[in-house]
């Protein structure tokens, strides 16, 4: 709890220093709609009320898979035309958002790089994966395999079965996991070994986090944030983005999994 307070006095801080702090109740106070994807959600939903305490904005928040045709992956919501000021997700993904129009050029920030790991059903045995072959071996003796519909599993069923050469051995029993967390799906007994970024599978209750892939198999993908060239509040939007790259957000960010980018 210490050091929670201690986080959050020194997002104070940064807001006061930064003239962004309401005075006198007639401060301008915005409405900011955010598309977030999950691979930086629980730093976010820490970081986004004290943004909100802070400067009197209001963040409106929509949650997807960086990519995909899911009904509320971010692609299907834009192609809906939802209000959004802000979109989080993968970094290849905002590029692809950039060059079709949706994401303003040159809007793009990095805000953190996120790694893939493994959960399994709590209390259950933890397999290795602490080496290539351990997770290879891991894979081939499992009954059940879940991984995610976004970035994690892009790289884990088109990429990584293929490096470890098991992927004819692994198709009959990996499954894709479609608008929901992986480790729901582990949770419920559903899949034996569940794959998605470190920080989507800390928070999921009725799971044990085995560990990251190894090194040398390790997928890190950027997060990054980018305004929307529809946006109805991009001086706001600008202020949230910026906060999330301080020094001050920093340790929030590492508790969740994942490694903060800050900026200059």
């Amino acid at each position: 709890m210490q050091h929670i307070l201690t986080v959050c006095r020194s997002l104070s801080g940064w807001f006061l220093a930064t003239s962004l702090i309401l005075s006198d109740g007639a401060a301008w106070a915005a409405e900011i709609h955010v598309m977030t994807s999950g691979g930086f959600t629980a730093a976010y939903n820490v970081l986004v009320p004290e943004f909100e305490r802070t400067t009197g904005h209001k963040v409106i928040t929509a949650y997807g898979a960086s990519m995909g045709n899911a009904p509320d992956a971010i692609p299907s919501r834009l192609a809906r035309k939802e209000r959004v000021d802000i979109v989080i997700l993968a970094a290849p993904a905002l590029e692809d958002l950039v060059r079709q129009g949706q994401v303003a050029a040159g809007s793009r920030v990095d805000l953190v790089r996120s790694f893939v790991g493994m959960s399994v059903r709590a209390g259950a045995n933890k397999p290795d994966i602490s080496t290539v072959d351990a997770l290879k071996r891991t894979l081939l003796d499992a009954k059940s395999i879940a991984y995610s519909a976004s970035a994690s599993g892009v790289y884990i069923s088109t990429e990584l079965f293929q490096q470890l050469g098991i992927a004819d051995q692994v198709a009959g029993k990996a499954r894709r996991i479609l608008s929901e967390r992986v480790g729901a799906v582990v949770a419920r007994g559903e899949a034996e070994l569940g794959f998605q970024q470190v920080s989507e599978l800390l928070p999921v209750p009725g799971v044990d986090f085995v560990g990251p892939l190894p090194a040398e198999v390790q997928r890190v993908t950027v997060f990054s944030a980018g305004i929307a060239t529809g946006a109805q509040e991009p001086d706001a939007a600008k202020a949230l983005i910026q906060f999330f790259t301080t020094a001050a957000a920093a340790p929030v960010i590492n508790r969740t999994g994942l490694e903060p980018i800050t900026q200059p």
